[in-house]
């Protein structure tokens, strides 16, 4: 490793173990539902992320959906989601998940929200509870590594760009047509030398949390680099794609959600569901995938692994087939995965070596993939920022 890339290693870790970095998941949960056909007998595991997705799945019904994340700050968030949906009503709640500013927020939470969290989750948000305070300039949503970050672009859209006016009328377009009209108007003022240099630098990268190694995939595998995946993104999204129920991108480009423009959990019928019962079928735990299951021996049917694939690939110790190891192991009959990636494919998935029966096998051996399916989901992704998307069943 050069000083370089331990540089960035070491910047990329102290964001990850230090901060909130993610206050909305960055996974299209629409898609999900369609790879996973969950069923009333499921278990499913899922990263926690920001938590947007978990409660998600458990609106799909599952018998049980565990959220593991080794950032303890994101289960914080779930868990604090979590406690409103219990003791909010829905008003407020919008209030403080949806436009990211809830008035009173400190005495609320308080007297309301704190006692139904974990004590790590009640210490951390006795210090930062005030995100969620209107007298502060930033709402919630500008707050973390990638809220932080969409504070920049919005900083240059607004005062180096000047086209705010243009952002808005493309979040307000009710074609793409007119979508497109506007983008392509705009193309050549928002791709600037200066931001092109900015997506290129690890740390910019690092506060969205894309690893170096997450980085080299998109380097190597697609023509132009990580700028031009980005800009092919963009452009995806804003010129090709219906914007009209993009929250995912409304949020980051405004700092709220609309109540047209929402998670599925921020809608008044979803949310009264989640109340109701359906959120008490969320557990949380800080840990690795692996270190949840080697602790807990119950059947898995559904896992949900996000992009983290990509940071474990390459590392120096075997982290990955470790993690497959105890996946196989913890699977129920006919278990089904999805996960995305950075790259345009994940072959080193498939030459991960895992002990099965007293058999070293590779796990592509053990996977049966759903390759059409999953290029037809990820062509309709509302995100828009992952190379790729799987969906595979294991068979052992």
């Amino acid at each position: 490793m050069n000083v370089a890339e331990w540089m960035s290693s070491r910047f990329f870790r102290f964001v990850h173990q230090h901060h909130l970095v993610y206050n909305a998941c960055w996974e299209d949960p629409r898609l999900d539902r369609v790879a996973l056909e969950l069923g009333p007998d499921d278990t499913v595991l899922v990263i926690t992320s920001a938590g947007c997705n978990a409660l998600d799945y458990a609106l799909a019904g599952p018998r049980r959906v565990i959220a593991v994340d080794c950032n303890p700050r994101q289960n914080a968030l779930l868990e604090l989601k979590m406690s409103g949906i219990r003791s909010l009503e829905y008003e407020d709640f919008f209030a403080m998940f949806g436009l990211g500013r809830l008035p009173n927020a400190r005495s609320i939470y308080t007297q309301v929200l704190r006692p139904g969290l974990s004590p790590w989750s009640r210490r951390y948000w006795d210090r930062w509870i005030g995100f969620f305070d209107p007298s502060h300039r930033r709402p919630f949503y500008f707050r973390g590594t990638c809220g932080t970050f969409a504070l920049f672009v919005n900083a240059y859209i607004d005062h180096v760009a000047r086209l705010r006016a243009s952002v808005e009328e493309i979040l307000e377009a009710t074609s793409v047509d007119a979508q497109r009209r506007v983008y392509e108007a705009v193309h050549d003022r928002f791709w600037s030398r200066s931001l092109r240099f900015a997506m290129k630098r690890d740390g910019t990268l690092a506060l969205l949390g894309v690893p170096r190694p997450q980085r080299r995939q998109i380097d190597s595998e697609y023509p132009g680099g990580v700028v031009q995946f980005v800009h092919d993104c963009l452009e995806a999204v804003f010129a090709r794609l219906p914007i009209a129920d993009n929250y995912f991108w409304r949020v980051y480009m405004t700092g709220r959600y609309s109540h047209r423009c929402c998670p599925e959990y921020l809608k008044p019928d979803e949310f009264a569901r989640l109340k109701q019962g359906l959120v008490d079928r969320i557990e949380v735990h800080t840990d690795s995938v692996q270190g949840f299951l080697e602790k807990h021996p119950g059947p898995v049917s559904r896992f949900v692994l996000l992009d983290h694939m990509d940071w474990l690939d390459g590392h120096p110790q075997p982290l990955l087939a470790n993690e497959w190891q105890w996946i196989v192991r913890r699977a129920a009959p006919e278990a089904r995965l999805i996960w995305r990636s950075g790259g345009l494919r994940t072959d080193f998935v498939n030459r991960v070596r895992v002990t099965v029966g007293g058999v070293r096998r590779e796990v592509g051996e053990l996977l049966v993939y759903h390759r059409e399916l999953a290029v037809a989901l990820h062509q309709q992704c509302r995100v828009h920022t992952y190379g790729s998307f799987h969906i595979a069943d294991l068979a052992v």
